[in-house]
């Protein structure tokens, strides 16, 4: 019978989401060389965060654990409320909560944005599980060392989330960031520039 409740639940809510409007003003673009995103309003960037990528560089086969390139979008956002450092399994939380650079940890934090390829190049992802999410490592933020998805302090993915809505479109591009977004003014590449408005959807 519980079973049978949560799926009814989970359906009702998977309808409600497909019901909601698309995030069509914001956009996220990885750049793979810099290790680095620019968060798009309208076209233009109101912030720039450092991010890691897979360590075993890009694609979208199973089992390689590579960051996939392409267009893609944010399927779904999990974890809303969630404090700071707030472990993931499955996508639930599991009531730990982890601080930064923890020796030995390396769980899902604070937030999830997972993502849907739009492209054959990246149609696995989704069933891949590649998200955007925070991770204890920080220590490794602005390196390639993720295990596919792509990886973020949890002061930033925490940002991100509140600006972005589902169906917001994510680019990973192996290009600089200053020639994916001409417009960008280019802030020091380890820090992250605050959005002038944040949003939450």
């Amino acid at each position: 019978m519980k079973r049978r409740l949560r799926f009814i639940i989970f359906g009702a809510l998977v309808l409600l989401g497909g019901c909601a409007t698309p995030d069509r003003h914001h956009q996220v673009i990885v750049s793979i060389p810099e290790q680095r995103m620019a968060v798009l309003r309208d076209g233009q960037p109101i912030a720039t965060y450092p991010v890691s990528t897979s360590k075993f560089g890009l694609g979208d086969i199973p089992g390689r654990s590579e960051t996939p390139l392409g267009n893609l979008e944010i399927a779904r956002k999990i974890g809303a409320g969630a404090p700071s450092g707030a472990v993931f399994k499955n996508r639930e939380r599991t009531g730990e909560v982890v601080a930064p650079d923890s020796p030995g940890r390396d769980p899902i934090v604070s937030r999830i944005l997972w993502l849907r390829g739009l492209e054959p190049q990246n149609a696995r992802a989704f069933a891949r599980y590649i998200y955007i999410h925070g991770t204890p490592e920080e220590r490794n933020i602005g390196f390639a060392a993720s295990y596919g998805c792509i990886r973020m302090r949890s002061h930033d993915i925490i940002q991100l989330f509140d600006i972005v809505g589902a169906g917001a479109r994510v680019t990973i591009a192996t290009a600089p960031l200053e020639a994916l977004v001409p417009s960008l003014a280019l802030p020091d590449a380890t820090a992250a520039s605050s959005p002038p408005f944040p949003e939450v959807r």
